[in-house]
């Protein structure tokens, strides 16, 4: 246990990891309400969810390049206050206009459109935030932690967002995550600065962000990374367009079965954060064999034939997915240099956020043609054959029980230099 949750010692780290929690709980009850909510304005159109989605992510696939280098240049701490804050208003606006009675779809994908804008500039600094706050010897274990919190927020807020809309309506929903982000803006301003392991920013200078996409191309562990979380991104993490319609029409269920779905895969979510936050390095190993696995429980949770066996499908799905992305996560910030690390982490919410636009739609219409069973294989099959290339390339690069330690040069040529110690 004391390893497990040896960053929350960082007194920076304690603030942001409990003001994490409370905004995310507020995050995922608005997550099922939002849905609920399409559903109902659309007439239960699974392309509507998807298109939703692509609302919500489209800013982050165009914008998250800049987001990075903004993430590498200025300070991050405050960088995320103005993007809490921004969110945090959203939430509110959609709240009055439910609970007034005025909302229609559009509003509805407008609202999520600029709530992805102020998430293409969060995401890419929120991840690349952590290592400030604990430094490397212990970066692996903050993001098992994240991703734990993550998790344990899609366990309660699905949980609290059926129960409010049961007794409610959705309006109240969006209220509650418009007051979470206090905690989240409060833990950052009460910080010590001073504490933060911040490095020198990136120097103001022409092309720096063909500069990053250069950089991640060539050193072989980034490179490989990426692919597999830009697939898996793509294809396999829909769960948010999947899940709402196999509630309603595999299960024939309501607001609480789909709350149901969505908190039982953040169990298995939770687990698999927990058992990733034990482990100080990923390993190549770890993150082909978790990408594989998440695609057999994937395709697992499609055949399951009832809302019996569904639930332990989506819990393994669960538990494997988030061990494959907190491996990856990890992996791309020990590889990447300080000055880099911003932007790396840019490419990484494109491909795995920034992606939904493309991924979102066609699971969608996928799924409302031919049932949510259909969307789960696609992205299950789509896992297991990233996994399989990846297992293949890294045979061949000799990279295949590659443990991840970290850069052992900083600002040398990465072509020239091993990519990890």
């Amino acid at each position: 246990m004391r390893k497990t949750f040896s960053s929350l010692s960082v007194r920076n780290y304690r603030l942001f990891f409990y003001g994490q929690l409370v905004s995310l709980i507020g995050t995922w009850t608005q997550t099922v309400a939002q849905a609920w909510l399409v559903l109902r304005l659309s007439h239960n159109d699974g392309f509507a969810l998807g298109l939703l989605a692509a609302a919500q992510f489209l800013p982050l696939l165009v914008l998250s390049p800049w987001a990075g280098l903004i993430a590498d240049r200025f300070d991050k701490r405050r960088v995320l206050i103005a993007t809490q804050t921004a969110m945090g208003i959203l939430a509110g606006i959609l709240a009055v206009l439910t609970i007034a009675g005025v909302v229609s779809l559009w509003m509805v994908f407008v609202l999520a459109m600029l709530l992805g804008l102020a998430n293409a500039f969060d995401v890419p600094t929120r991840q690349a935030f952590v290592s400030e706050m604990v430094g490397s010897e212990s970066l692996a274990n903050a993001v098992g932690l994240n991703s734990s919190i993550f998790n344990a927020a899609r366990i309660v807020g699905p949980a609290v967002g059926a129960v409010v809309i049961k007794l409610f309506d959705v309006g109240p929903c969006f209220a509650i995550n418009s007051v979470s982000f206090a905690a989240v803006i409060a833990g950052l301003m009460m910080m010590r600065p001073e504490e933060l392991q911040r490095k020198a920013p990136a120097v103001r200078a022409r092309g720096q962000i063909r500069e990053g996409l250069r950089y991640a191309w060539r050193i072989p562990v980034l490179r490989s990374t990426l692919f597999l979380v830009g697939v898996v991104g793509t294809l396999a993490f829909n769960f948010v367009v999947v899940l709402p319609l196999l509630a309603r029409r595999d299960f024939h269920g309501d607001a609480g079965t789909y709350g149901l779905l969505t908190a039982v895969m953040g169990v298995g979510s939770l687990v698999g954060a927990l058992i990733t936050a034990t482990r100080s390095r990923p390993t190549t190993m770890v993150l082909l064999v978790s990408c594989g696995l998440c695609g057999i429980a994937v395709l697992g949770a499609a055949a399951a034939p009832s809302l019996v066996t569904e639930i332990p499908a989506l819990m393994l799905a669960g538990a494997t997915s988030i061990t494959f992305i907190a491996t990856a996560n990890t992996t791309l910030q020990l590889a990447s240099a300080p000055e880099m690390r911003g932007r790396v982490m840019a490419i990484y919410v494109v491909l795995f956020l920034g992606s939904t636009p493309i991924g979102g739609p066609l699971i969608g219409w996928i799924s409302g043609t031919y049932g949510a069973r259909s969307g789960l294989a696609v992205g299950g099959v789509a896992a297991v054959v990233a996994a399989g290339l990846g297992t293949i390339g890294a045979a061949r690069n000799g990279t295949l029980h590659l443990r991840i330690i970290g850069r052992a040069v900083v600002g040398t040529d990465p072509s020239t230099e091993p990519a990890a110690a």
